[in-house]
């Protein structure tokens, strides 16, 4: 994988450079674990990378934000899978927190293929993600006393959508900008639309959102 505007040699310390300035926390005793677990994540963010339309497959530039805080999700889940090193973990979650303003914790399973586009005020919870998801600004997924939903494959979340409690959302669902999903399901290959008294209303994806985004769906 071709890394850009950085030497690959340096992204490890890149990395710890900023949680030092950023995460100011002071023990350093885990930071061998980043080094360890580079290239399993790289690996995985090539991997997603790859299967995104609008990027450069094979190629992670650090300087994207957008791909930098997905890199920084999957050191931090990757780290998390291997180690359960709370610490180090934790620290990298706030890093991506600073850095992006997203909400995405470690011990969250995202898919091996999935697109933040535009992170700011995404907020994650542990729910269910199906492959080939695609979220935007101002979204949030979180649970309704206690429940989380459970997003199948091929889910596009547009600006200031929510998806809250026991909501099932549908292979290939659209979540149109601006609405609320909250303990109801969708149905598949339709995009929703904010219906009267907050009911949904369905229709057809006549563009195949979807493919303009990713590649093989």
């Amino acid at each position: 994988m071709e890394i850009v505007n950085l030497e690959a040699t340096k992204l490890a310390a890149y990395c710890k450079e900023q949680l030092r300035r950023l995460v100011p926390f002071g023990d350093e005793t885990d930071f061998g674990l980043i080094d360890i677990h580079l290239p399993e994540t790289l690996a995985r963010l090539d991997h997603c990378i790859s299967a995104i339309r609008i990027w450069r497959a094979g190629s992670f530039d650090v300087l994207h934000s957008l791909q930098y805080c997905t890199f920084l999700y999957y050191l931090s889940n990757t780290i998390w899978r291997r180690e359960k090193a709370v610490t180090l973990c934790t620290k990298l979650f706030l890093l991506n927190k600073q850095l992006n303003a997203i909400d995405i914790f470690y011990e969250i399973e995202m898919p091996e293929v999935f697109l933040i586009n535009h992170s700011v005020g995404i907020v994650l919870a542990k729910a269910t993600y199906g492959n080939y998801f695609m979220i935007h600004q101002n979204c949030t997924v979180g649970k309704n006393r206690g429940i989380a939903p459970v997003i199948e494959e091929g889910v596009i979340l547009f600006p200031n959508s929510v998806v809250v409690g026991k909501s099932l959302i549908r292979r290939r669902s659209i979540i149109a900008q601006g609405v609320g999903v909250v303990d109801r399901d969708t149905q598949a290959n339709r995009i929703a639309f904010q219906g009267p008294e907050n009911s949904l209303v369905f229709k057809p994806d006549k563009r195949d959102i979807l493919s303009i985004f990713f590649r093989r769906v």
